[in-house]
């Protein structure tokens, strides 16, 4: 049965058959949230089912990059530490703290 309080909230009642130890637990978790057993189930439920969905899938970019003749003399890419000296030596060059 279907009862539709408003345009965006409808709500289907059902009944579900649960273990006793289950039920419990539910029953348990529920009231530690401070929350109804219906509402924990509905939760969980639509929890589990987000982790089901796959990510929507993200959308190609387009890397943008400037005109250049490359990395400044001395820098060597593969020495991260060296880009930074080199960046700070420019900035201290050029009266930046």
């Amino acid at each position: 049965m279907n009862r539709c309080h408003s345009v965006m909230l409808c709500i289907m009642r059902t009944t579900i058959s649960l273990e006793d130890r289950l039920a419990t637990q539910v029953r348990r978790e529920a009231a530690a949230q401070g929350v109804s057993v219906s509402a924990f189930i509905a939760k969980t439920l639509n929890d589990a089912l987000k982790r089901r969905q796959p990510a929507e899938p993200t959308r190609p970019f387009r890397l943008i990059t400037v005109g250049g003749n490359g990395p400044r003399p001395g820098v060597d890419l593969d020495r991260p530490r060296a880009i930074e000296t080199a960046d700070d030596e420019a900035l201290f060059r050029h009266g930046r703290p």
